[in-house]
Protein backbone atom coordinates (compact mmCIF):
# COMPACT_ATOMS: atom_id res chain seq x y z
CA UNK A 1 0.00 0.00 0.00
CA UNK A 2 1.44 3.45 -1.05
CA UNK A 3 1.32 5.94 1.61
CA UNK A 4 -1.15 7.89 -0.83
CA UNK A 5 -3.84 5.36 -0.70
CA UNK A 6 -3.09 4.95 2.79
CA UNK A 7 -3.62 8.56 3.65
CA UNK A 8 -6.99 8.83 1.27
CA UNK A 9 -7.95 5.73 3.35
CA UNK A 10 -7.74 7.15 6.53
CA UNK A 11 -9.00 10.78 5.54
CA UNK A 12 -12.66 9.20 4.78
CA UNK A 13 -12.52 6.86 7.48
CA UNK A 14 -12.18 9.72 9.52
CA UNK A 15 -14.82 12.07 8.14
CA UNK A 16 -16.80 8.88 7.98
CA UNK A 17 -16.71 8.44 11.88
CA UNK A 18 -17.20 12.66 11.82
CA UNK A 19 -13.47 13.40 12.81
CA UNK A 20 -12.16 15.80 10.60
CA UNK A 21 -9.76 17.14 13.24
CA UNK A 22 -8.01 14.28 12.31
CA UNK A 23 -7.04 15.12 8.87
CA UNK A 24 -3.92 17.46 9.42
CA UNK A 25 -2.57 14.97 11.83
CA UNK A 26 -3.09 11.98 9.38
CA UNK A 27 -1.23 14.10 6.39
CA UNK A 28 1.49 14.74 9.03
CA UNK A 29 2.00 11.18 9.44
CA UNK A 30 2.17 10.69 5.57
CA UNK A 31 4.49 13.50 5.46
CA UNK A 32 6.66 12.25 8.09
CA UNK A 33 6.31 8.33 6.47
CA UNK A 34 7.48 9.19 3.52
CA UNK A 35 10.36 11.06 4.67
CA UNK A 36 11.36 7.82 6.32
CA UNK A 37 10.75 5.17 3.79
CA UNK A 38 13.23 7.59 1.21
CA UNK A 39 15.78 8.59 3.58
CA UNK A 40 19.34 7.23 2.50
CA UNK A 41 20.34 5.42 5.07
CA UNK A 42 17.15 3.20 4.80
CA UNK A 43 17.43 -0.13 3.58
CA UNK A 44 16.27 -1.41 0.77
CA UNK A 45 13.41 -3.55 0.85
CA UNK A 46 13.15 -5.51 -2.63
CA UNK A 47 15.79 -8.34 -1.03
CA UNK A 48 18.82 -6.68 -3.01
CA UNK A 49 21.76 -6.69 -0.54
CA UNK A 50 23.48 -3.88 -2.91
CA UNK A 51 23.25 -1.43 0.05
CA UNK A 52 26.62 -1.58 2.51
CA UNK A 53 29.82 -3.54 2.85
CA UNK A 54 29.63 -7.00 1.65
CA UNK A 55 28.39 -9.32 4.12
CA UNK A 56 31.41 -11.52 3.97
CA UNK A 57 33.50 -9.05 4.90
CA UNK A 58 32.64 -9.17 8.36
CA UNK A 59 33.95 -11.13 10.92
CA UNK A 60 31.72 -13.89 12.01
CA UNK A 61 31.85 -16.59 14.65
CA UNK A 62 31.99 -20.13 14.26
CA UNK A 63 27.70 -19.94 14.24
CA UNK A 64 28.14 -17.98 10.94
CA UNK A 65 26.69 -14.96 11.79
CA UNK A 66 28.61 -11.62 12.27
CA UNK A 67 30.21 -11.00 15.65
CA UNK A 68 27.75 -7.69 15.95
CA UNK A 69 25.00 -10.05 16.44
CA UNK A 70 26.11 -12.87 18.57
CA UNK A 71 25.37 -12.92 22.19
CA UNK A 72 24.81 -9.20 22.07
CA UNK A 73 21.09 -8.66 22.96
CA UNK A 74 20.79 -10.49 26.52
CA UNK A 75 18.36 -12.78 27.35
CA UNK A 76 15.39 -11.56 29.93
CA UNK A 77 14.92 -14.75 31.11
CA UNK A 78 18.44 -15.84 32.11
CA UNK A 79 18.29 -12.62 34.58
CA UNK A 80 21.32 -10.77 32.73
Amino acid sequence: MTVKAWLEMATHDAERRGLPELKPLLEALAKATSALRTAEWNADATGDVALGPDPGSRPSTSSGRPEALEGRIPDPGRGR
